[in-house]
C-alpha cells in the first residue's frame, strides 16, 4: 500500500492535477537540493518524499491570482 494513500492526499488540495503538479516541482527541487524537510520519511524517491510533505503539510500550495505557487515553509518557488 502507497504512503500516503491518494484519499488523504485530496484532504490537502483541491485536485489530483495540483497534487501532481506540486509534488512533480518539489520533486525536481528535493533531486537538486536534497533538502527533504521532514526528519524521516518512508519514501526513499523524491515523488514520495514531495507527497509526504504535502501529507504533513510541510509543503503547501497557495494559490495566487492566475499564478500557481509552491510554497516549503517560507520559500516560495514560482
Amino acid at each position: 500500500m502507497l504512503y500516503p494513500s491518494i484519499d488523504k492526499l485530496m484532504k490537502k488540495v483541491d485536485s489530483k492535477y495540483i497534487l501532481v503538479t506540486v509534488a512533480a516541482k518539489r520533486a525536481r527541487q528535493l533531486q537538486k537540493e536534497n533538502d527533504c524537510q521532514l526528519p524521516q520519511t518512508v519514501s526513499h524517491k523524491n515523488v514520495g518524499k514531495a507527497l509526504e510533505e504535502v501529507y504533513c503539510d510541510v509543503l503547501t500550495y497557495v494559490p495566487e491570482f492566475e499564478e500557481e505557487t509552491l510554497s516549503v515553509e517560507k520559500t516560495h518557488i514560482k
